[in-house]
């Protein structure tokens, strides 16, 4: 298990007594004298190998299972959009220990707020992947429900579930429950207002929530050194939370801090940040080119540290994995892909009306006149779906010759 110092290098330990910015000289500052007075944590307050002691054999082999079926999957999605089987996609390649590390961290009673990018952890938490693909293919809005299996619909608004998790983590307190939330977003994301306004209140009410930053180091074409001027994780001194940044390709140190993070949370310790160091190995969407703004070293560099890659040389030197464990995951894995694809492929279309079905929680007038509008037949002042619809921001819902009006819209 390893984690990173502010400068990069491999630790087993992680600082959060750092002060929140550079030094002059550039230099990240040594820890301050006046941590233990100001109530900050220190190394000496968290014995992260105590984490994951109760790890057998079988949950090692289970956690690389986890990443290989997680980036076979990722592959097969990958090929679909370029087959135009899906409208787009976004890969988790090279993030996979981070998401699952932090994904089976998770207890039955806590809740996980996704990005759009969070495949692996969608995993762990039970959810199809072919409920994955309707959203990238455009069949569906939602796809889980995310009471059943503790895990929110995905969150294209960069930034905003940050806010829903810290919400959710409020009543969570006030509800009593056991459990903790815990919101993902990346490096490029930490640059929004809806990120720092969430530090600040879950800082304030010292909600259950962990906020899982996985740094991939490029914010579509921007890099992360263009996102802050200090590390992501010393944000958080400023918000008066405790931080560590740890090492995003080993799921083991993922799956430690997690754990002690949440902990931290569920015991009331309020919110914690953890930044994970990782790669983004593929382009930011398949409507992305990553050769535009990225040197071919730099990919050549990270895929040294390949997560699954490193997770095999672990099991291997501990003899849990050999030849024909490799073989039998290798063809479980094309059978998931297999499985996907065809499933992906032999999806029906959703019925243009069910878009209104679940707006809101309970219907309301106003939804009803949209559907209304959307769904009038030949002859009943409409020309029905489709059928030269416009939406007019002036006039309001145009379908045929049936318009709703600008105020009901």
């Amino acid at each position: 298990m390893q984690l990173l110092t502010p400068a990069g290098q491999r630790i087993t330990v992680a600082s959060q007594a750092m002060s929140p910015g550079p030094s002059p000289a550039g230099e990240p500052c040594p820890p301050s004298a006046n941590a233990a007075a100001a109530g900050e944590l220190t190394v000496a307050d968290i014995d992260l190998p105590a984490q994951i002691a109760d790890l057998t054999d079988d949950d090692l082999v289970g956690l690389y299972r986890d990443m290989v079926l997680v980036r076979r999957l990722d592959e097969e999605a990958t090929s679909l959009q370029r087959q135009g089987e899906l409208g787009l996609w976004a890969s988790l390649r090279g993030q996979e220990a981070a998401q699952v590390g932090s994904g089976r961290a998770l207890g039955a009673q806590d809740m996980a707020f996704p990005s759009y990018r969070e495949h692996g952890v969608a995993w762990c938490r039970g959810i199809d992947p072919m409920a994955i693909l309707a959203i990238f293919r455009g069949n569906s809005l939602g796809g889980w429900d995310p009471a059943e299996h503790g895990f929110a619909l995905y969150s294209i608004v960069v930034g905003a579930q940050t806010l829903h998790a810290t919400g959710y983590a409020m009543g969570m307190a006030r509800d009593g429950s056991p459990g903790a939330a815990i919101v993902y977003f990346g490096d490029g994301a930490s640059s929004e207002g809806d990120v720092n306004e969430a530090f600040g209140w879950a800082s304030v009410f010292r909600t259950p929530l962990v906020f899982f930053c996985q740094n991939n180091q490029w914010a579509i074409s921007e890099p992360a050194s263009r996102q802050s001027r200090t590390e992501i994780f010393h944000r958080a001194s400023g918000f008066g939370f405790p931080s560590l940044r740890v090492d995003g390709n080993d799921v083991l140190a993922c799956l430690a801090v997690t754990r002690w993070a949440l902990a931290t949370a569920r015991a009331g310790g309020g919110p914690v940040l953890v930044e994970a160091v990782t790669y983004r190995m593929g382009a930011h969407t398949t409507a992305d080119d990553p050769t535009r703004y990225r040197a071919p070293g730099e990919l050549d560099a990270w895929r040294r540290r390949d997560p699954i890659d490193r997770m095999r040389a672990h099991l291997g030197a501990a003899g849990l994995l050999d030849e024909d464990r490799e073989r039998r995951l290798a063809i479980e894995a094309d059978a998931c892909a297999h499985d996907l694809r065809t499933r992906c492929r032999s999806m029906p279309d959703p019925e243009p009306a069910s878009l209104f079905d679940h707006v809101q929680v309970t219907d309301t007038g106003l939804v009803s006149v949209q559907r209304s509008a959307f769904t009038a037949a030949p002859g009943d002042g409409g020309d029905g779906p489709y059928v030269q619809g416009d939406l007019d921001r002036r006039s309001g819902l145009v379908t045929g010759e049936t318009r709703v009006s600008g105020q009901a819209w």
